[in-house]
């Protein structure tokens, strides 16, 4: 979160100055839930959320929208002792209505929208990327 927060300033101040410009923060469906067995990440990534409405509301009427991907259960490093976890792993995909992990790939396509003109009046949006978990 500290880092995300400094970041933000160091990019943010020249893209008010130029009066344009997309930043876009990975959070997580644990901004949304609170998650299990994870009380730090599920709390930083919380933090990261109200980072991205309070930094929209300074920013979006100066040019910079800030908006933010919460991504669901993607087949990475970081989960890969759910994945291997039969029980947990199928606990997971049976609340998954895409009934898959998703991959990095399947996050690409929202950052590429919410980092575009095409979004250029999005602000302060979490954009889920979970294969229809939090519509469950």
């Amino acid at each position: 979160l500290t880092s995300t927060f400094v970041l933000s300033q160091i990019l943010g101040r020249r893209m008010l100055e130029a009066q344009h410009g997309r930043i876009v923060f990975t959070t997580s469906l644990l901004s949304f839930q609170g998650g299990i067995n994870v009380p730090g990440y599920a709390a930083a990534k919380s933090g990261v959320a109200g980072l991205i409405r309070a930094l929209s509301n300074e920013w979006a009427g100066r040019g910079v929208t800030v908006n933010g991907i919460a991504p669901g259960y993607i087949a990475t490093d970081n989960t890969q002792a759910l994945q291997d976890d039969p029980d947990r792993s199928r606990a997971i995909l049976e609340r998954i209505p895409a009934g898959r992990w998703g991959t990095a790939e399947d996050i690409a396509g929202a950052a590429v929208f919410l980092a575009s003109d095409a979004a250029r009046y999005v602000s302060g949006a979490i954009l889920p990327v979970d294969g229809g978990w939090l519509g469950r």
